[in-house]
């Protein structure tokens, strides 16, 4: 019999982490958000949450740039804290800092962002797979709910997290990234993918108990 084509990585990860990629883009938050039922607060309260995400993503990229299997992935291009900064500012004033805290949920998962980064940058790959290509697919949703609910300009303030302004194809951007992620997990042994994958479904879980927090924010008798 022929010898089956090995699973590459990147789909290794997709179809590893549908469960969970899937249960956290069902939270009962973002189907009220996406379907119109909470207000423009609760997209506030989400884009500051995420805040804290991108700073623990983002605080170690000049280091990690220089790392074998993260360096190739690593691209100024995805780069969204000041974007998030820029939407903060048009959603809750130039004092946007101000009684802005994270959630429990929040500070775990940036606590574990930031671990990865410093202590295990082939873990670090699984929450920056997880994050920038989902911004570059499913957060485009989000930003077109966004224009039309609360009308924002097209790609205008309050959205720009969403917008790549120097990704110019994104279809293309995002099959390079597969391939170069491709050639990270090619780098590592059998043990070590397997405990990406892993951290990949991790990652996926604390994105939805992020969600799961700010649910709890917004009742649904509100």
């Amino acid at each position: 019999m022929p010898t089956p084509e090995p699973v590459q990585f990147s789909t290794a990860l997709r179809t590893a982490s549908s469960e969970e990629h899937e249960a956290a883009e069902q939270s009962p938050f973002m189907s009220r958000l996406l379907h119109g039922r909470l207000g423009v607060e609760a997209y506030a309260d989400l884009t500051g949450q995420l805040w804290y995400v991108y700073r623990a993503l983002e605080s170690r990229t000049g280091q990690l740039a220089e790392h074998p299997l993260v360096g190739p992935l690593v691209d100024r291009a995805l780069l969204r804290t000041a974007a998030i900064e820029r939407d903060l500012a048009h959603l809750r004033g130039p004092d946007w800092r101000d009684g802005l805290a994270p959630l429990p949920a929040t500070a775990a998962y940036a606590a574990r962002v930031e671990q990865l980064a410093a202590e295990w940058p082939a873990g670090y790959i699984a929450h920056h797979y997880t994050r920038y290509l989902g911004d570059l697919s499913g957060g485009q949703i989000i930003r077109g709910v966004a224009e039309r609910t609360w009308g924002f300009a097209r790609k205008g303030d309050g959205v720009r997290f969403y917008v790549f302004e120097e990704v110019a194809n994104p279809a293309a951007f995002k099959r390079e990234y597969r391939a170069r992620l491709d050639a990270a997990g090619a780098a590592m042994d059998e043990v070590e993918r397997r405990r990406v994958v892993e951290e990949c479904k991790r990652a996926f879980v604390l994105n939805g108990a992020v969600f799961r927090d700010l649910d709890s924010r917004y009742p649904l008798s509100a």
